[in-house]
């Protein structure tokens, strides 16, 4: 598998954490998931270049989407 379609799975296990509400502490998360805290915060910095409205919140202990938003990667069928 190539890195780039690698990491654009990392970014949806990040994603569909998020919308979970219960990411956890930063190194928590990263170890969940599989990564190392560095590049946690690097995919999570790509997914904000994509305009992914990112937080932490300190609170909850938890990173959270500050508006409701939907990642979509790959190719899908038009409808006709």
């Amino acid at each position: 598998m190539t890195l780039i379609i690698k990491n654009m799975e990392i970014i949806r296990r990040i994603d569909d954490s998020i919308r979970e509400g219960a990411t956890g502490r930063p190194e928590d998360f990263a170890a969940n998931i599989g990564i190392s805290r560095t590049k946690l915060h690097r995919l999570l910095n790509v997914m904000k270049s994509l305009n992914a409205p990112i937080i932490f919140d300190s609170e909850k202990k938890s990173y959270l989407y500050t508006e409701p938003v939907t990642f979509n990667f790959g190719f899908y069928k038009n409808k006709p």
